[in-house]
């Protein structure tokens, strides 16, 4: 929550509403994200009121990968949901979300069909899914949506930075997570202000092109670096042959870009060997192979479980 005062109190009842009386328990964790206005202190206020609830709170603003990261590092339940503090989200779409965990799934993605965000924004969102889609081949069409409900043991071992909390279903793949998304209700914003802006655009790119590079390793392990040194290779022995059977007045020339293709090839293998070396060894890609273990090692496609309608 960032500069969201209003919406404090109104979320905590609806989330209240939402999940009492339920044949299980729940806290609600809420993350403060370097606000200046007195988001913090409403959310204090319900700490005295309720032992249920939870504040984390950021001296600065951080962005919203930083404190879905946090929120999700705190919480303790079995099952974990993120929602957004401005209320667009509904939370009672939260025990249908719960309902699909309980069928096997590792993650319930919420997608909002019917948007009440401006014209502009809703246009910007579906390009993105579209190239996010092509780019990282996995049709989830609503990725920016952030109600959803992940198996704890699932999301507490995805690094997050950047914008990469809109990548974690793609991300999920890498553990063989089971996938379904459903159509939720999604409404106007009543209190405060959009932070969201056009500047995000360029970091969701960048970040596209980061967790396409992780992929493409995870699923063939230095293949895409093997094309690059085969077509360095190949350029190389063209420059060797130049030189055995070119013009004498060409040799240098030749010669020279023989060597340095020669050069660059044999530090991408020593890059690609080392990269291997490193991914095998660092937190943040090993931990992969351990989420993998707690999960089942088949993935299931996105099942439009939509059709249930709201």
């Amino acid at each position: 929550m960032y500069d969201e005062e209003e919406n404090v109190d109104p979320l905590y009842q609806a989330v209240d509403r939402a999940l009492s009386g339920r044949d299980f328990d729940f806290e609600l964790v809420l993350v403060d994200d370097g606000s200046k206005d007195r988001t913090y202190e409403r959310a204090a206020a319900l700490v005295e009121r309720d032992p249920r609830v939870r504040v984390v709170k950021f001296r600065r603003n951080y962005g919203q990968t930083a404190a879905m990261a946090a929120g999700v590092e705190v919480a303790r339940g079995d099952v974990l949901v993120t929602m957004d503090g401005d209320l667009q989200n509904d939370p009672e779409d939260i025990p249908r979300l719960l309902e699909q965990i309980e069928k096997g799934f590792d993650i319930a993605i919420g997608w909002r069909r019917k948007r009440k965000d401006g014209g502009a924004r809703v246009f910007i969102s579906k390009i993105a899914n579209r190239i996010m889609t092509y780019i990282m081949g996995i049709a989830v069409r609503d990725s920016g949506c952030s109600l959803k409900a992940y198996r704890a043991e699932l999301i507490k071992g995805i690094p997050m930075y950047g914008e990469m909390h809109r990548f974690i279903p793609a991300l999920s793949q890498l553990a063989g997570a089971r996938l379904v998304e459903l159509e939720v209700n999604h409404r106007p914003r009543q209190f405060g202000v959009s932070k969201y802006g056009f500047s995000r655009i360029q970091k969701v790119m960048l970040d596209i092109v980061t967790i396409r590079v992780l992929l493409s390793y995870a699923r063939a392990p230095l293949t895409w670096h093997l094309k690059v040194v085969g077509l360095s290779f190949l350029l190389d022995l063209l420059a060797f042959g130049y030189v055995v059977f070119g013009r004498p007045e060409s040799l240098v020339v030749a010669g020279g870009i023989a060597m340095v293709l020669f050069s660059l090839t044999l530090f991408l293998v020593v890059w690609g060997l080392a990269g291997g070396l490193f991914a095998a060894v660092e937190p943040n890609v090993s931990r992969y192979a351990e989420i993998a273990a707690k999960l089942s090692s088949r993935l299931t496609p996105l099942n439009p479980a939509s059709q249930e309608g709201l």
